[in-house]
């Protein structure tokens, strides 16, 4: 692991001026500012309804770090001609021992990739692959990158990876994760995949209206929407399809 806990980095006065607009207003980001994030374990995924912040805090803990709050690797400039973000000028980290020189060094030192479902393409264009990402589907060209990019210790922030990525290549990437996370290297991934969360080891931390939790696999509401669904979709479904 290269980071200990995430914490926002703001005077008093600034929180003052600041604490009514988002995104300060968004539960899970209120928590961050006021207790911090630990990260107890190589591979922490945020899980959450829409709306919920989990996406905001992925791509400010990215910005943070220095990765490119557009999607790519560490180093790269930003790609749109947007600031970087309120929230992510704000998060300060406290590293590991091994991550010490990474975090607190230069930004040249650092090491990772920023994976965000819908700029992923652009980003992968920009990336060097051994194959032309023009030339697959978007699941095969997410899975090179997951499997050439994501190889060095470094900080790898996923935003819904599973967007692009069938059931079986869902597997394929946990392997890569946990792969990851053995190698020292450490992951943060935003989620609604029930597959993805049940990695073994990893440690879930749940966004909502109640701020930041962290939870048993058994304990997700997505989990158990999608055991009861798969069960009896019927049950769902003739509350929304007319007819039913």
């Amino acid at each position: 692991m290269l980071i200990e806990r995430a914490y926002v980095d703001l005077s008093e006065e600034a929180w003052a001026e600041s604490e009514e607009s988002w995104p300060w207003t968004v539960p899970c980001v209120r928590r961050l500012a006021a207790d911090g994030l630990k990260f107890r374990a190589p591979v922490t995924f945020l899980v959450g309804e829409n709306g919920s912040g989990k996406s905001t805090l992925a791509e400010a803990l990215a910005e943070g770090f220095g990765l490119d709050s557009y999607g790519g690797s560490a180093g790269y400039k930003y790609a749109s001609s947007r600031a970087p973000s309120v929230l992510g000028s704000a998060i300060r980290f406290d590293p590991t021992t091994a991550g010490r020189r990474m975090v607190r060094g230069p930004r040249t030192r650092r090491r990772g990739f920023f994976l965000r479902a819908e700029t992923a393409w652009d980003a992968l264009g920009r990336t060097r692959l051994s194959g032309a990402p023009e030339e697959m589907s978007h699941g095969e060209g997410f899975l090179m990158a997951f499997r050439e990019k994501f190889r060095q210790p470094g900080l790898y922030v996923l935003d819904e990876p599973e967007a692009a990525l069938s059931f079986s290549s869902c597997l394929e990437l946990l392997a890569v994760l946990d792969e990851l996370g053995r190698s020292g290297a450490q992951v943060v991934c935003a989620t609604h995949s029930p597959l993805l969360t049940a990695l073994p080891g990893a440690e879930i931390v749940e966004v909502g209206e109640h701020g930041m939790r962290s939870v048993e696999w058994d304990e997700l509401a997505l989990v158990d929407h999608w055991r009861r669904y798969l069960t009896d979709p019927r049950a769902y479904l003739r509350h929304i399809i007319g007819g039913g």
